[in-house]
């Protein structure tokens, strides 16, 4: 793939890759070949100069999913939802009472399950356009914990990039309402560590508390581990009130 700004930029990439092609004695095959596309098809996304969508055909097959019945048609359904997860607030959250059925014999379907199967559909769907991330521009986080999950969101300017959510698991339940917040920052960290490390970002938090993470003294031992890894990045901590916190609304 030939990524350009503009049409002259794009003529100088495509002969500078064809002079090698060429040097090198490699061949493209021309069936395999596109040339001036605004728009292009990888990997089940769609991706053009709004941004990053989903394929429709692959939206209509996990439409056009029959409801599972056995553990190995619903996870053929999993394995294709999970292609779209970063396009969804709250997947794990919301998709919470499939998930569940995964586990050694509880396979069992429900009223319950049902809805859940059919809300996922709606959400996949509906999936918004992600904007395509720009390094020149400053990187948004935005992240929340409940106590059922936590969840993250990427954004320029308001605008997504993506998504990430987990459950909780096992002692992660019983975390103060302060540490389960910082596990959902973590979390967002190592998940968009590709995007955030070496540049400048804004936290978006609902508690105020936060924004004074490193500067306090008395820290237990996870929270010490925490405060290691976040000397890899350069962030900003900022209160948002929670009815503006859009991911806390998602979970």
């Amino acid at each position: 793939m030939v990524f350009s700004r503009s049409w002259g930029e794009h003529l100088r990439y495509l002969e500078e890759l064809l002079n090698i092609l060429e040097r090198e004695s490699l061949y493209a095959k021309d069936s395999k070949c596109g040339f001036e596309m605004t728009e292009l098809l990888y990997l089940g996304h769609i991706i053009n100069a709004e941004g990053v969508r989903v394929d429709p055909k692959r939206i209509w097959a996990i439409i056009d999913w029959p409801p599972p019945k056995n553990l190995t048609q619903l996870k053929g359904f999993f394995g294709l939802c999970g292609l779209y997860r970063c396009f969804v607030k709250g997947f794990s959250q919301q998709l919470a009472p499939l998930t569940d059925l995964t586990k050694k014999g509880e396979f069992r379907w429900s009223d319950k399950t049902q809805q859940c199967f059919d809300k996922s559909k709606q959400l996949i769907s509906s999936c918004p356009i992600l904007a395509i991330p720009d390094f020149t521009r400053p990187f948004e986080l935005q992240c929340d914990a409940l106590s059922e999950g936590i969840g993250a969101m990427l954004m320029h300017d308001k605008h997504p990039i993506a998504f990430k959510s987990r459950k909780l698991k096992g002692m992660e339940k019983s975390y103060n309402i302060y540490d389960k917040d910082m596990l959902a920052i973590m979390h967002a960290l190592a998940k968009f560590k590709q995007y955030l490390v070496g540049s400048k970002f804004v936290v978006r938090r609902d508690h105020n508390s936060l924004k004074h993470f490193l500067n306090q003294g008395d820290h237990n031992d996870r929270q010490q581990k925490w405060v290691g890894k976040l000397q890899d990045y350069d962030f900003d901590i900022e209160y948002v009130k929670g009815k503006r916190n859009i991911v806390a609304n998602a979970l």
